[in-house]
């Protein structure tokens, strides 16, 4: 059989894996570059004594546009090591397989957009629903591209089928919290953004890892 371009093309997971390390990257850089500090001229026109005080009333107001920016740097890291866990499994890649890691690296690039639209709109549910649509289209892209990766065979003999299992949990759990997060926007937004805050750090932490377990006896060998 006379091979084609689709067959030869896209076959480097390596690739695919830099190419997100350098976009992931530059998505989280550009998160915190919109964050304004107070103006100097501010600060210099209280008194002396009093310009600490004022400095720190100024960042104080920045803080609920800062945890906003930790929630979507956050929300970068865990969809990084979601995507890292796909593709560190991965056998080898395909022309289909790197065109579905290029869409979710678009709305990867998405997220800073949508970080800036909440800030600048923290109080509109349409803010924290963009916000949310750029989330479910980041998950959908990764459940998608584990889907095919598992049709098409590209991923290593030795994962498991429990360890697929594990994955898909993970991303339809994580999905859920975020649409129920969503939701909370209808009562207040700043409690649907509080509870993504919240999902974010205990997938981040793992806390449930923290659980002290006793340590195994040893037996003495005779």
């Amino acid at each position: 059989m006379k091979p084609n371009y689709d067959h030869i093309a896209g076959q480097s997971a390596e690739r695919l894996a830099a190419l997100s390390d350098g976009l992931f990257g530059v998505a989280m850089t550009l998160l915190l570059l919109d964050v304004h500090l107070p103006a100097a001229a501010d600060i210099m026109g209280a008194t002396a004594g009093a310009r600490d005080w004022q400095l720190l009333l100024h960042l104080r107001d920045l803080a609920p546009e800062v945890s906003i920016y930790l929630m979507s740097f956050l929300t970068l890291g865990i969809f990084w090591v979601g995507q890292q866990t796909q593709l560190n499994h991965l056998e080898r890649s395909s022309r289909h397989m790197t065109w579905i890691h290029l869409g979710f690296l678009f709305a990867v690039t998405l997220v800073p957009l949508t970080t800036r639209l909440l800030v600048a709109f923290a109080t509109y549910r349409a803010a924290v629903v963009c916000y949310w649509l750029n989330i479910l289209l980041l998950g959908g892209i990764l459940y998608s591209s584990f889907g095919y990766a598992l049709r098409a065979r590209l991923f290593k003999p030795n994962f498991t089928y429990e360890q697929q299992v594990a994955v898909c949990r993970r991303i339809i759990q994580g999905q859920t919290l975020y649409a129920f997060g969503a939701l909370l926007c209808i009562f207040s937004t700043y409690l649907s953004i509080g509870f993504i805050v919240l999902v974010q750090i205990n997938y981040a932490l793992a806390p449930a890892q923290w659980r002290w377990r006793p340590r195994p006896q040893l037996t003495e060998k005779k």
